[in-house]
């Protein structure tokens, strides 16, 4: 048994409506269906959430959300015309427009695309429609995975052939309450755990991941295999297509993420497994991702590595600030804390204080300006001299490394270098590898 999931550009309008049923009728396996509401398609210019989103806050502000609303009902209505779908949906739309109208919350008004998409591909299958609401719970704005998983076998084990809206459930007064945005990736990894699924098929308008950005390196290969913990590096640095919480619901049973491409269905698309094995085979560098906007604090201090709790003070400080670290490469004598330039901006001087304060430093400095690069896979911990191909490749095309940080686990290895180098770092590392 599949569980499948199809986002937003795979529904945005009815030919991809068609695409869609191709894919599912083809294989029998295929029995549970996520949707996310409808994106940027043929008649739609604007994602359905987003004008959601505005209608919300045009009528928690008193304005009139009317025009915006009509843009909503008009791709829903396009799609039940083109597919001929026998569904009073005018009725339905309405009374959400209503609910909007009468202080809807932010929550329920978000998740009205996925319902209604939900609805709309039910009713074209002629298959179950099972409402998010009743099978997925929230307690204390976390997911109740217990409750959740209980419900989920009791409402479907006599129910297949089902499609379910993504992106929400309710909470512990049964208020509509959302995942994060791309949420709905979230959705189809709780279904498929709870049902055990053989596989999880993610279909969007990719075939799968890429190693590289497309729009960094055009000519990019697509990952064949790649294991949760290297989905999860990339994720975090950036890389798009899956939600990065989706990866956490199906490792409890080891369960396959394929992520597919609704408009080229043949492509392979690239598996996301646990772990790789003698038929999966770990490639040196799995993929390459970066972000921007990054800067460094370098602190000084001689004997500084010998000085109880200095690094604990350091750590103090930016707690009360609330400025999380995302590296600290340290030598003996110096430290420098690469932190979100965004977060820091405002309080960069109050930062510096406090910190000659509670350590009183020989030396500090402020860097903005930087980009961390990730080079991600687990076959580097078996193949010698990835680091130095890493660094062969800057230093050949004149990059300046910042800063450097390899984890002890050896699956990955980030880079720190000047925004203004980073396409450029980003090219050439993936040309010494491919």
């Amino acid at each position: 048994m599949k569980v499948l999931k199809f986002g937003g550009s795979s529904l945005a309008d009815s030919k991809q409506f068609i695409k869609v049923k191709d894919i599912v009728t083809e294989d029998m396996d295929r029995k549970y269906i996520v949707v996310s509401a409808p994106g940027k398609g043929i008649n739609n210019k604007h994602k359905i959430t987003d004008l959601l989103l505005m209608c919300y806050e045009l009528a928690s502000h008193g304005l009139n959300f009317k025009e915006i609303f009509e843009l909503i009902e008009n791709t829903f209505l396009q799609i039940v015309k083109d597919l001929n779908l026998d569904l009073d949906l005018k009725s339905i739309l309405n009374e959400i427009f209503i609910d909007i109208q009468n202080g809807a919350s932010r929550d329920f008004t978000a998740s009205r695309g996925e319902y209604l998409n939900a609805i709309l591909l039910s009713n074209y299958l002629g298959w179950n429609f099972v409402d998010a609401s009743e099978i997925f719970f929230f307690r204390d704005g976390e997911i109740d995975t217990n409750k959740t998983e209980e419900k989920i076998e009791e409402t479907l084990k006599n129910l297949e052939f089902s499609v379910i809206p993504g992106f929400y459930g309710t909470d512990e007064n049964s208020n509509i309450k959302t995942f994060s945005r791309g949420g709905s990736d979230i959705t189809g990894s709780l279904l498929a755990n709870a049902l055990k699924a053989k596989i999880y098929e993610n279909w969007t308008d990719v075939s799968g991941f890429l190693i590289a950005d497309p729009k960094i390196v055009p000519t990019s290969k697509t990952i064949d295999y790649i294991t949760y913990k290297e989905l999860r590096e990339l994720s975090y640095m950036g890389a798009p297509v899956l939600h990065e919480d989706a990866i956490f619901p199906v490792k409890k049973h080891k369960i396959p993420i394929n992520i597919k491409n609704t408009n080229y269905p043949k492509d392979k698309g690239t598996t996301i497994i646990p772990n790789y094995d003698n038929e999966h085979v770990a490639n040196n560098i799995t993929g390459i991702a970066g972000k921007l906007g990054f800067s460094a604090i370098t602190i000084e201090k001689t004997f500084m590595n010998s000085e109880l709790g200095f690094f604990r003070k350091i750590m103090s400080v930016l707690e009360t600030n609330e400025i999380p670290i995302e590296h600290m490469p340290s030598s003996i004598d110096s430290v420098s804390l690469i932190v979100d330039t965004g977060k820091i901006a405002n309080k960069i001087n109050k930062v510096i204080e406090e910190i000659k304060i509670y350590t009183n430093p020989d030396y500090i400095n402020v860097e903005h300006g930087i980009a961390l690069i990730a080079i991600v896979g687990n076959g580097m911990v078996n193949k010698k001299g990835t680091s130095a191909k890493v660094f062969s490749a800057l230093g050949d095309n004149n990059i300046n490394i910042r800063m450097i940080s390899q984890g002890s686990s050896e699956l990955n290895i980030i880079v720190g270098v000047a925004e203004s180098d980073f396409e450029k770092s980003i090219k050439s590392i993936y040309e010494i590898f491919n």
